[in-house]
């Protein structure tokens, strides 16, 4: 079962490499802001395990500017068909 779901836009942010992100909206960065000290490995970093669609993933959750950042792997994209601009929802369930 699903800690939280979600529907959101895939958004890219171009670091050294581009990344494609979900943002977490307002009421879920809350709750995440009040679990996130309990479950966090290090810099705010929240372990996870996600479902968009029919593909499972594994990754953690960046804090940035208020909210958490999904990483939508290159993997799960491709499976999905997921292109920068799409919204989705995702489940995701804390791994602790």
């Amino acid at each position: 079962m699903a800690d939280l779901e979600f529907e959101g836009e895939v958004v890219a942010w171009r670091g050294p490499a581009p990344f494609h992100f979900l943002v977490t909206p307002p009421e879920e960065s809350e709750w995440l802001q009040e679990v996130m000290r309990e479950v966090t490995y290090g810099w705010g970093m929240i372990p996870v395990t996600g479902r968009v669609g029919a593909t499972e993933f594994t990754t953690s959750l960046w804090p940035r500017q208020g909210a958490f950042w999904v990483p939508l792997k290159d993997a799960v994209r491709a499976a999905e068909g997921i292109a920068l601009g799409d919204v989705v929802t995702v489940s995701l369930m804390i791994r602790g």
